[in-house]
């Protein structure tokens, strides 16, 4: 039997969380229902969802410090729901740990469509940790383990949200080929992400900063999009293979 996906709706508008709740019930989603920020937090630990839809605007904490508390000790997928519709805003949604967000108002559909996408997301994952055997993807003193989903730079671990790791994890493990955003944004979201095309620029700017040093390897492909740049040989490499 299939398991059932659980889903913490937190969204202060009864109304709104209620009719959330009937159409994710009407698709056999198992629905937590929570109306403030601190009942967000309390839900995702208690229950361990597999999606958080997050409202930004609610009382005791805003979604932007639920996010922060959760990203904590959680990968739970986060989808936030906004009114504000300016690009830094949304910016600042995915730095604080989102891994989407919907700006209100919004049709039952797209929710839905990007529901499913994320969830799709999530039993990959976990798919991919049957391996018994997962691989280990090193570059350098960049390592990624695709298995435990952990990065690590030179032996310390580095904190990234699940599509920072997605995104990472793709680039790498096809390095020295192009992507372009488009396909980033196809593979790594699981839609099309219409009407926000800055998506990708703002997680590779993240992951650069993160990554120090080998953050320089995720290399701009004018006109195209990005690539992870493979290792240079070394100058006495080149002369050995000269000679």
């Amino acid at each position: 039997m299939t398991a059932v996906a659980t889903i913490v709706v937190a969204e202060d508008e009864r109304d709104l969380n209620n009719l959330i709740r009937r159409h994710l019930e009407d698709e056999n989603y198992q629905v937590v229902q929570a109306f403030d920020g601190a009942d967000a937090v309390l839900a995702v630990e208690r229950d361990r969802p597999d999606l958080l839809i997050l409202d930004w605007m609610m009382p005791k904490l805003d979604g932007l410090e639920v996010c922060r508390r959760v990203r904590r000790s959680s990968i739970v997928p986060i989808l936030m729901l906004t009114a504000r519709g300016d690009e830094i805003d949304r910016v600042l949604v995915l730095e604080v740990g989102a891994d989407d967000c919907l700006t209100k108002p919004f049709g039952i559909r797209e929710l839905l469509a990007r529901v499913h996408a994320m969830l799709r997301r999530v039993e990959l994952f976990r798919e991919s940790t049957v391996d018994p055997a997962p691989p280990i993807v090193a570059h350098g003193p960049l390592s990624i383990d695709l298995g435990q989903h952990v990065v690590t730079l030179d032996a310390a671990p580095i904190d990234l949200t699940p599509k920072e790791f997605d995104l990472l994890a793709l680039l790498v493990q096809n390095a020295g080929r192009a992507f372009a955003r488009d396909y980033l944004l196809e593979r790594v979201w699981g839609y099309d992400y219409a009407g926000f095309d800055r998506t990708v620029d703002t997680h590779v700017l993240r992951l650069r900063k993160q990554l120090g040093g080998s953050g320089d390897q995720i290399e701009t492909v004018w006109g195209v999009g990005y690539r992870f740049a493979r290792p240079r040989a070394s100058t006495a490499d080149s002369a050995r293979g000269d000679s």
